[in-house]
């Protein structure tokens, strides 16, 4: 059974920085795309940052040169360098991938989330 769990949200005054971790775990053949979304209190769920298999990246307007998209293909995990925090960017952040497992074939999973605070 494929999961995603994602782990590193936290509380951060303004200005700071958090590391979120998205570990894929579960007969895992391959991954391509891993991103990362979140969602506020109110708001629709939005697209944060894309990595595909081979290291390209995308991000949305909101973020770009303060969060930095990677992924450790070895370990199955993608991470979320989140510097220079705003109060805007307070929300669940959840992390997608879509893997293919030689028993259920291609999908995508969302992992649970992870809450990040931003406030002093």
């Amino acid at each position: 059974q494929v999961q995603l769990a994602e782990s590193g949200g936290g509380l951060v005054q303004p200005g700071g920085s958090l590391r979120l971790s998205c570990l894929a775990s579960g007969g895992i053949f391959s991954i391509e795309l891993m991103t990362w979304h979140r969602q506020a209190p109110g708001k629709q769920r939005e697209l944060v940052a894309i990595i595909t298999s081979g290291g390209s990246t995308n991000y949305a307007d909101s973020v770009k040169g303060r969060f930095t998209i990677s992924r450790d293909n070895a370990k199955n995990t993608a991470y979320l360098q989140m510097n220079s925090l705003k109060p805007e960017d307070t929300a669940v952040y959840y992390c997608n991938a879509v893997i293919t497992t030689r028993s259920l074939g291609r999908n995508a999973y969302w992992g649970q989330g992870t809450q990040v605070t931003v406030s002093s």
